[in-house]
């Protein structure tokens, strides 16, 4: 049941021990780097000032744009000891680089094995990679743990579908990773080639690297004949492998032995109750060659930290509920794409596409929401579809607080990709 008994069973008292310890190894270690040697040195800390987990908070936070202008500064080792980088690119273009040393990457792969393990995901399993490799941490991260666990790993990759389908029947793959929306776009694949995706030994779907909602999972889930599992992890951090999703699916478990985390308000930075939506903020507790304090994810989720019924001790936390970053804001009022793909996702008679497109209209913002509906569905009856319209722009209403427009569209009319799904498009005129 455990990948490392003792330490996913800690107690609450010994975890945070263990934290402590770590915290101050890990701003001993940072201190050396330019960066925060000349950060830390300003705030005036040492590693000795850190006598609780709270006084983290006496810390300097760590942003995006630091990794994009400082990254080399952070290094607390020669460069002749990394022997990898990731990267990913924002809205900029401008590359956040993470490095490596060899034991960073060895316990990365321990923490995915460790995530695996915990799913259920055995030797004996025959394991289907369709994330990118490369730059991204996606790919590379799943590789690595899938093989300390032992499994007989398929670096497929992203995209060729009828390749990926192939693959799965000749090898008799019993996991697959893969992106949300490329598993719903998969299916009209696996339609074409008359191939049922659930007479297949499949039981274990590991999903992310994209916003979607627990409605996107179970459609999923019934659509292969799997358990999906949310993994949550962003490359400034590793990769994949910071929390992941027990059997319980009741969150997603942090591990807290490698990464501490904070959950603030966006706004005041003061910490949030369990259960209270804010900003996650992370602190790497075992990386050697590039440690990050502070690290605002941007990532908005609450926190749970009442036992869970596995017997792991960590706290857990919810599917992410947006970005900071990626809020749309029309007539005063905060929307996310995620309370979007929820309301959809729900209703039977829409299909796994659609795009929310901002437009402005005689000077005034206004969402239109391109919906596709599925085939059976999409009929002549004008007087159908007209209600269906009204059924799915009042179900939005109720959980925008906004009205957005609902343009019914065919099956497959939509742009698709075997990527990330592009779910947001901005048409208003640049200020």
């Amino acid at each position: 049941m455990y990948w490392n008994c003792e330490i996913e069973t800690l107690t609450t008292d010994n975890l945070k021990g263990l934290q402590l310890e770590r915290l101050r190894r890990t701003v001993a270690r940072a201190g050396q780097s330019q960066f925060y040697g000349q950060r830390l040195e300003q705030a005036g800390i040492v590693p000795d000032d850190l006598g609780s987990l709270e006084d983290i908070r006496m810390l300097p936070f760590t942003t995006k744009d630091d990794l994009r202008t400082s990254s080399l500064q952070m290094l607390t080792t020669p460069l002749k000891e990394i022997i990898r980088l990731h990267a990913s690119s924002g809205t900029t273009g401008q590359a956040t680089v993470i490095y490596y040393t060899r034991t960073d990457i060895e316990l990365w792969a321990d923490l995915v094995a460790r995530s695996l393990y915990m799913t259920g995901m055995r030797q004996e399993d025959v394991f289907q990679n369709m994330m990118g490799y490369g730059l991204f941490t996606g790919g590379l991260g799943f590789h690595y743990g899938a093989e300390r666990l032992g499994a007989l790993t398929i670096p497929a990759g992203a995209g060729n579908s009828k390749r990926q389908v192939q693959l799965m029947r000749q090898f008799n793959v019993t996991a697959i990773h893969i992106i949300p929306s490329y598993a719903l776009f998969l299916l009209q694949t696996f339609e074409e080639l008359g191939v049922d995706p659930r007479d297949l030994p499949l039981r274990l779907a590991y999903i992310g690297a994209e916003p979607y909602s627990d409605a996107t999972r179970r459609r999923i889930e019934a659509a292969y004949g799997v358990k999906a599992y949310n993994c949550y992890g962003l490359s400034e951090l590793n990769g994949p492998g910071v929390a992941f999703e027990c059997p319980e699916q009741n969150g997603s478990h942090v591990w807290e032995d490698s990464y501490l985390i904070e959950v603030l308000d966006p706004s005041t930075l003061d910490p949030v109750p369990p259960g209270t939506v804010g900003e996650l903020v992370f602190t790497n507790l075992t990386r050697q060659g590039m440690p990050l304090l502070r690290y605002r994810s941007r990532d908005l989720a609450s926190y749970d930290d009442r036992p869970c019924p596995c017997g792991r001790s960590s706290r857990r936390i919810s599917r992410i509920q947006g970005r900071t970053d990626d809020m749309i804001i029309l007539k005063g009022v905060n929307i996310f794409p995620i309370q979007i793909d929820r309301v959809l996702m729900r209703l039977p008679e829409v299909a796994s596409n659609y795009l929310i497109e901002m437009q402005q209209t005689g000077g005034n913002d206004q969402m239109v929401i391109k919906v596709e509906v599925k085939q059976e569905y999409f009929s002549e009856d004008l007087a159908y579809l007209k209600g269906l319209q009204k059924r799915i722009t009042e179900a939005l209403k109720s959980e925008l607080l906004v009205t957005p427009r609902v343009d019914l569209v065919e099956h497959n009319s939509l742009p698709r990709t075997e990527g990330k799904a592009v779910r947001v498009v901005d048409s208003r005129p640049k200020a």
